[in-house]
């Protein structure tokens, strides 16, 4: 089987490293923790490394994944993306990408493939690099900005106090969505993820 290549979308750097945009990111490394493994730097400008998602019944460990955060900026994630793709052989129909997602509220993860970028640059670095909309996305709840707030000023900032409470629910919810979409496929997996 074909592995599967998981990326969580982030800016680099720990100035940013709490930020609400780096949410996909974050779970990227924690999946990458809880694998015991460490993201390494790759020539694609990349953070990565190789893993088993989960375990299939009857205790078999589950598909081959490559899990990655790309060490360049949000708005350039496309070229590592690409990259990788090219190195390790991944099509689009098996690249999962981890994203913040202001229409989606905060602590929510939804999950689709293709559609439009909804002004997410990464997103739409990405899919100008591949040359498809056609890829499976977990969408990370972050809301809306409170007030007038610009929405670069708010996924640019650290999650809040409360937030940072709740990131310890979202962060691995994130993880088992995305085993939940390996294993089960994107129509039973929304229907486990959506439920809650």
């Amino acid at each position: 089987m074909d592995p599967w290549l998981v990326v969580g979308l982030g800016n680099p750097g720990p100035k940013y490293a709490g930020n609400r945009h780096n949410v996909g990111a974050m779970v990227v490394e924690r999946m990458a923790a809880d694998a015991g493994v460490t993201l390494r730097a790759h020539k694609a400008r990349a953070a990565a490394a190789e893993i088993r998602l989960g375990t299939m019944p009857g205790g078999m460990p589950g598909p081959k994944a490559v899990i990655a955060v790309p060490s360049s900026y949000m708005n350039e994630s496309g070229g590592p993306v690409s990259a990788l793709m090219k190195f390790f052989k991944i099509p689009p129909e098996r690249l999962v990408i981890l994203h913040d997602e202001l229409d989606v509220d905060f602590g929510a993860v939804r999950l689709k493939l293709g559609g439009g970028e909804g002004g997410h640059n990464g997103l739409r670095s990405i899919s100008k690099s591949i040359g498809t909309k056609d890829y499976l996305r977990v969408r990370l709840g972050i809301g809306r900005p409170p007030g007038r707030m610009d929405v670069a000023d708010f996924v640019l900032k650290d999650f809040n106090a409360s937030e940072r409470k709740e990131l310890d629910f979202l962060v691995p919810a994130g993880g088992d969505a995305v085993e939940a979409l390996v294993h089960r496929g994107l129509t039973d997996a929304q229907n486990i993820v959506h439920a809650h």
